[in-house]
């Protein structure tokens, strides 16, 4: 997958559930089979964030953690 596949959200220094919701917006426009890639600051994404992607069927692709932001990295599915 290339850099162009790949829609980032910069989410830092929103807290639950505005990173989520700005996830399910922003995944509207993402094509089937592109990644959405999420910034956050906020410790409960790691919760909040794999809800989601169960929910919505999407995949979760990547989880990191860099200091302070978490990185989650979503694949449309449908």
């Amino acid at each position: 997958m290339t850099p162009n596949d790949e829609t980032v959200l910069d989410l830092r220094g929103l807290k639950c559930p505005l990173p989520v919701l700005r996830a399910k917006k922003a995944m509207r426009a993402v094509a089937i089979g592109g990644t959405l890639v999420l910034e956050c600051t906020d410790p409960l994404t790691v919760i909040d964030v794999p809800h989601f992607v169960n929910q919505t069927g999407h995949a979760l692709s990547a989880q990191q953690r860099d200091g302070d932001l978490y990185i989650f990295k979503i694949v449309k599915q449908k």
